[in-house]
């Protein structure tokens, strides 16, 4: 009878935990509904990170996040995420490498950790959760709005006068 028992407490502690992790699955759709403005990248800024690796990469991690494949961050993602931000400093193209796109990647790398760490807790909420992807995306959206306005900026040409 004790056993019996136990294996009904068992059962219905392990169904509470399944229970628990279905509530906190993040899908497609409900990354479809967080308000952000998405920019895209540019046809100007195409040509200068098309060959830029990292950025790529970067990208990628960004896509399947929208997706809401998660899966990126259940893996070793803290130190993948140090060799990739540390990559991309080093091989940023000349053209794009400024203070303003400088301070842009490093918020975005700071709210890459943070998704990491808050998708690998089990105590995160699902509205957590989503308030931290919304920022991770909203940040990668403000690094390609200032790649855009940089090639704009520099495509201008503006007489002074003499």
């Amino acid at each position: 009878m004790c056993l019996s028992c136990k294996k009904t407490t068992q059962t219905s502690s392990e169904n509470s935990d399944d229970a628990t992790n279905k509530s906190q699955v993040i899908t497609e759709k409900d990354i479809s509904k967080l308000n952000y403005l998405d920019f895209a990248i540019d046809d100007r800024v195409e040509p200068i990170i098309g060959s830029w690796q990292e950025f790529n990469q970067l990208e990628n991690i960004i896509e399947n996040t929208k997706k809401g494949d998660l899966s990126y961050f259940k893996t070793d993602a803290k130190k993948n995420l140090q060799a990739l931000f540390r990559d991309i400093r080093e091989t940023i193209p000349d053209t794009i490498n400024t203070p303003a796109i400088l301070a842009r990647i490093t918020v975005l790398e700071t709210k890459l950790y943070k998704t990491e760490s808050l998708s690998n807790l089990s105590t995160t909420k699902k509205q957590e959760l989503l308030n931290t992807l919304e920022e991770l995306l909203v940040s990668f959206s403000n690094l390609s709005f200032q790649l855009n306005k940089k090639m704009e900026n520099d495509s201008q040409n503006i007489e002074k006068p003499s």
